[in-house]
C-alpha cells in the first residue's frame, strides 16, 4: 500500500496510532544500527533505506535513478513489512538461501516469536511480534561493502531455469519416442453408423383368388 507521503514524518503522521507505535519503534532500532553508507528516504511509497548513488553510483539495476535498497518498512493494509534485502541478497549458491539468511531465521525461531517471511519480506501484525535483538544485530552486521560485493555478485550469476522448469523438462527428456524418427500418428476409431430402425411397409392388398364356377350340366 503506497503511500504518496514526500517525508518519513509525514508518512507515520498519516497512521493509526498502534501502527505509528509500531513502525516508529522498528524504525528506531535500524537508524541506531544502520551501517555507514545507507540513507533513509521515502522510497516506493514507504519508509526506505538505500544506499545513495554517492556511494554506489550505478543504483538499482531495475531502476538506476533509484539508490540500491537495503532495506524498508512499511504500512499495508493487513499487517506491516519490513523488507530485508540484507538477508535475501545473494542467494546464489543453490540452496536459495545465504548463510546471514539462515543465521537470520534460526535467530528469530530462537526467541519463540513467529516469523513470517518471504524471501525478504517480514510480515508482523504488532510490535511484540519483532524480536528487536535480532532485527538490530540483523541491519548492524552486513556492511555495506559486503552488501555491494553479494549484491553484484548476484547480479552476475548465471540464471537457469525454475525447477518447475527442471522437472518439465526431465519429464520431457525421459519420454520414450513413438517410433523410430517419426511420431505415430494417432488412429482414430472408425465411427459407427447408426443403424437406422427398419420401416416396416403396408401389406400390399392381393385381389382375392376368384372361385371356379360350377359348370352346369348339359
Amino acid at each position: 500500500m503506497q503511500s504518496k507521503a514526500t517525508t518519513v514524518e509525514q508518512y507515520l503522521a498519516e497512521l493509526p496510532d498502534d501502527r505509528r507505535a509500531a513502525l516508529t519503534a522498528v524504525r528506531k532500532v535500524i537508524l541506531d544500527n544502520l551501517p555507514q553508507g545507507v540513507e533513509e528516504r521515502m522510497s516506493y511509497g514507504m519508509i526506505g533505506y538505500g544506499v545513495p548513488h554517492s556511494v554506489y553510483p550505478p543504483g538499482y539495476h531495475c531502476d538506476p535513478k533509484m539508490p540500491l535498497p537495503y532495506a524498508g518498512l512499511a504500512s499495508q493494509k493487513g499487517h506491516m513489512s519490513l523488507y530485508m534485502m540484507s538477508v535475501y541478497c545473494g542467494c546464489v549458491d543453490g540452496s536459495g538461501m545465504t548463510e546471514h539468511a539462515k543465521w537470520f531465521q534460526d535467530a528469530w525461531k530462537k526467541t519463540g516469536k513467529k516469523l513470517d517471511m518471504g524471501k525478504a519480506c517480514v510480515r508482523f501484525k504488532k510490535l511484540d511480534d519483532v524480536p528487536l535483538e535480532v532485527l538490530a544485530e540483523a541491519i548492524r552486521r552486513v556492511k555495506v561493502e559486503t552488501f555491494i560485493k553479494v549484491y553484484e555478485t548476484a547480479l552476475a550469476a548465471p540464471r537457469g531455469p525454475r525447477p518447475a522448469a527442471k522437472a518439465a523438462t526431465k519429464a520431457m527428456g525421459s519420454a520414450k519416442p513413438a517410433g523410430k524418427g517419426k511420431a505415430k500418428t494417432a488412429v482414430k476409431p472408425a465411427m459407427k453408423k447408426k443403424a437406422t430402425p427398419a420401416v416396416q411397409k403396408p401389406a400390399s392388398k392381393k385381389p382375392a383368388a376368384k372361385r371356379p364356377q360350377a359348370r352346369r350340366a348339359r
